[in-house]
């Protein structure tokens, strides 16, 4: 009988808190997977229980057990196939680091201007799983996030003031330039791009 081949990366084994391969791992009632430690660590720092990952929330803390099917599979991917991750993960020189990796940093893959932050492929993944950050404005890693926000309310620019030749946020919309000529900033990024030519 043929045998079937099974393929697996490193990030289906790696815990979310500290990045790393899973140490006695544990599944919580959502169903994602943690060290023990980190999650032990995690709700031991925080009155309220809940996912890392996608934020759900327990009434009760849970009681934790070890993954034992998990934890066998992962010792005997160690002996085998699984190696730390390559060194083009992590954010060197010129590339933007993941604002919530601890440690050596991750490389960014998107940078958020609703939160704003930069995050790495693990930490991201709650803007795609979480209905409330699924509405989240996702650019390519952006160094310059602060440069894109209100320095009065910290709040992406969105909106081009006409009339004060500014760049401003839907907060100062309502505060500061109301009657004022205002189109979106894309809007008028496509204008000057086009009246330059």
């Amino acid at each position: 009988m043929a045998e079937a081949q099974l393929i697996v990366s490193q990030d289906e084994f790696t815990c979310s808190v500290c990045l790393d391969t899973l140490t006695d791992p544990v599944t919580i009632l959502c169903g994602h997977n943690f060290c023990l430690k980190c999650l032990t660590d995690c709700w031991d720092q925080s009155q309220v229980c809940s996912c890392p990952q996608c934020r759900h929330t327990f009434t009760t803390r849970p009681e934790l057990n070890r993954n034992t099917l998990l934890n066998e599979v992962i010792k005997k991917l160690k002996k085998t196939t699984l190696s730390p991750p390559p060194p083009q993960n992590y954010a060197g020189p010129g590339y933007v680091e993941c604002d919530f990796c601890t440690g050596k940093k991750f490389r960014a893959v998107k940078s958020c201007l609703t939160c704003p932050a930069s995050y790495c492929q693990t930490h991201l993944q709650p803007h795609y799983e979480v209905a409330t950050l699924k509405h989240h404005k996702l650019v390519d890693p952006d160094r310059n996030l602060k440069e894109k926000l209100c320095g009065k309310h910290q709040k992406s620019l969105e909106i081009f003031c006409k009339t004060d030749d500014s760049c401003i946020c839907m907060m100062c919309v309502v505060t500061e330039h109301n009657g004022h000529k205002m189109v979106e900033l894309e809007t008028e990024r496509v204008e000057k791009q086009v009246s330059d030519v």
